[in-house]
């Protein structure tokens, strides 16, 4: 059984402004990686330091909080100069720092090679606060004085090993060597090879060294693969996993509180039962969830990795990696939530293009490869449901009790207009929670992954309801309503916008008639939805996604039709 790491301290007690602290609540980051811990008082002190740490600890954020909450936001000069060696890594960190400086008209340029350099000459004219590049187009801008670092108040070389290896570092040292003497450096390598130790020792003042020590931890003995795909298509893919493997329970793990309850709800919304875990929720929820997991009740979990800490429940068979984690060793106490007491489990772990570097990481410290995954087709998913439905209907016959349906069924057959085989294909489908047909699709094939964006032929169409927010409605409601009562994937309705007291949802255009003649008249807790035909600059602008606010005031209604008993 893996040795759990203690619970790590809030960003709050770091000295971070109250302004950063509620991006990162936003965020939905729950507490800091031990890099982050130990780093941000360091740098926050004006002191330079030597981060030891590999790939995926989370040390972007390490330099990215502290350098914002000391930046100058009344100076346009420059500030701030981060090295990278690679131009993936400096668009990467140059995009964490706009995403961290939510609200605070911060200005960020990546600089790079093999980019045109007007336009960057023309940012750096109008002044930028940070600039994020690769050495060999910083002294380009050096040499066209198009660049200036008088005003360099800090200093991050980052990976700067990597840096050494692919031969920057004479670019290094002028860099160096042309910034002010007051200023202050942080030097983040993942090894310390002697020449990044030399650059230190002339460089660096007085540094506080701090080494984010990797243990070897032996990787659980389950089946691990990957799946290469894009952002936007991560829930149809994981639909399809959970509708076509089998499985006991699934443990997804989100980066963020907020990611785990927006896929809990959407995958709620789609027919699984799925709750979240995250890390504002009480210790007795969370344990109210285990014991809801352990009983069958729920058959999916989608956590953080705060939240998470300690689960042991044996049924768990499949552990999910929906993003990929921060830490390396993260994503071994992940995947040790499956397989356990002996049992045989599976973890599965989603990368998009730009995170293949980090998995690389993750197989150097397990030291085992992970393998690619063929992801199930809309056609694996349909006969999945078609042998669902007949063992269901083998076991109903074996159960017995069926004397009122035959005596129904031989009724129909008297009055002649119907035959036995058309009887029992009508029950069938009423029994039916998800159509057994899935329309033909197809697929293009993104790069270097196993499968593809899926278009649907159906062009969608917007509708409008007059109830929102003040009514309770949830996603679920909306989604769970139309699928059953209009017969249509829940996978095909959205995406969804719930307004105070209008809701918009978008349907196939081939089901707007059925979805409007079944649920046109339906009630929301005793109130008309109005549903119809949204106009055409009706409620115009984009659809934001939703924040979760916690449970609904009122209890989980479905619409019911009038005339007609709902139905889940």
């Amino acid at each position: 059984m893996q040795k759990e790491r203690p619970d790590p301290i809030g960003f709050a007690a770091l000295g971070l402004r109250e302004s950063i602290l509620a991006t990162l609540s936003t965020l939905g980051y729950e507490a800091p990686t031990p890099i982050q811990e130990r780093t941000i008082p360091v740098l926050l002190a004006g002191k330079d330091m030597i981060g030891q740490a590999q790939t995926g600890t989370g040390k972007t954020a390490a330099f990215a909080l502290p350098i914002l909450e000391k930046l100058d936001l009344g100076r346009r000069t420059t500030q701030v100069l981060v090295l990278t060696p690679t131009r993936e890594l400096a668009m990467q960190v140059a995009e964490a720092f706009h995403t961290y400086a939510h609200g605070m008209q911060v200005t960020v340029l990546p600089v790079y090679g093999g980019a045109p350099i007007v336009p960057q000459l023309k940012r750096l004219e109008r002044g930028v606060q940070i600039v994020v590049g690769t050495p060999g187009r910083l002294i380009d801008h050096l040499d066209r004085k198009s660049l200036r670092l008088d005003q360099v108040r800090m200093i991050v070389l980052d990976e700067a090993d990597e840096m050494l290896k692919m031969g920057f570092i004479d670019d290094v040292e002028r860099i160096l060597g042309e910034a002010p003497k007051e200023r202050q450096i942080a030097l983040f390598s993942a090894t310390m090879p002697p020449e990044v130790l030399r650059i230190a020792a002339r460089h660096l003042s007085k540094p506080v060294r701090v080494e984010i020590e990797h243990k070897s931890i032996a990787a659980p003995d389950i089946a691990q693969r990957f799946l290469s795909t894009s952002e936007g298509m991560k829930l149809e893919v994981l639909t399809q996993i959970l509708e076509v493997e089998e499985n006991d329970a699934t443990l997804i793990f989100r980066r963020t509180k907020n990611g785990a309850a927006e896929l809990a709800e959407r995958l709620e919304g789609r027919g699984f039962a799925a709750v979240a875990m995250h890390g504002d929720m009480k210790q007795s929820e969370r344990e109210n969830v285990i014991r809801r997991l352990r009983a069958g009740k729920i058959e999916i979990v989608v956590a953080t990795d705060v939240a998470a800490r300690g689960l042991d429940v044996e049924k768990i068979t499949h552990v999910i990696n929906y993003d990929i984690p921060y830490d390396v060793e993260a994503y071994v106490h992940r995947i040790g939530r499956t397989g356990r007491a002996g049992r045989s489990g599976v973890a599965t772990l989603f990368i998009t293009p730009r995170e293949r570097r980090m998995m690389r990481e993750i197989e150097r410290f397990i030291g085992t490869q992970i393998k690619p995954m063929r992801v199930p087709t809309r056609a694996d998913v349909a006969a999945k449901r078609v042998a669902t439905m007949k063992e269901t209907l083998r076991k109903t016959i074996v159960e017995g009790d069926l004397d009122m349906y035959l005596d129904l069924v031989e009724q129909l057959i008297e009055e002649g207009q119907h035959d036995t085989a058309e009887i029992a294909a009508a029950a069938v489908k009423i029994a039916s929670i998800k159509p057994l047909a899935v329309k033909e699709v197809r697929a293009v094939e993104d790069t270097g992954a196993p499968t593809g964006r899926i278009h649907d032929e159906a062009r969608p169409v917007r509708l409008s309801m007059s109830v929102g927010k003040r009514d309770g409605i949830r996603p679920a409601d909306v989604v769970g309503s139309i699928a059953n009562e209009a017969d249509i994937p829940g996978r095909d309705i959205g995406p969804i916008d719930i307004r105070d007291d209008v809701t918009y949802v978008f349907v196939p255009s081939t089901s707007v008639g059925q979805v409007l003649e079944r649920v046109g008249r339906a009630k929301f807790k005793g109130r008309p939805v109005n549903l119809r035909l949204a106009g055409p600059h009706e409620g115009e602008g984009p659809l934001r996604p939703r924040r979760p606010s916690g449970p609904p005031k009122r209890p989980f209604n479905k619409f019911v039709p009038k005339g007609k008993p709902g139905r889940r």
